[in-house]
């Protein structure tokens, strides 16, 4: 067993910035699905498809630019937009069905 461990006070400031970020994350999210949701009443209303694959390839290769001049994991990045996009697109096909009835 090692005597070197970090102090509390350090470690309790890590996390309290851990939990800032966490919330910040889950705001922003919040506001994206505001926003897809605002895109889903659009496309159901001009009858348009709930998924556009050239703007998803286009936002997987910009996310996965952004992460590697970010330091992050690329893959991890496009694991994230794609669990995204597949909820959005779920969310404007039941916009879609809504419409419809």
């Amino acid at each position: 067993m090692t005597d070197i461990q970090p102090t509390e006070p350090e470690l309790l400031e890590l996390r309290k910035s851990i939990d800032n970020i966490d919330a910040a994350m889950v705001h922003l999210l919040a506001e994206r699905f505001r926003c897809t949701a605002r895109v889903g009443a659009l496309k159901a209303r001009y009858k348009l498809a709930p998924t556009d694959p050239a703007r998803e390839q286009a936002q997987v290769q910009r996310l996965r630019n952004l992460a590697e001049a970010a330091g992050l994991d690329p893959e991890f990045a496009q694991a994230y937009l794609a669990f995204v996009i597949r909820e959005v697109i779920h969310h404007h096909e039941e916009a879609q069905r809504e419409i419809s009835n």
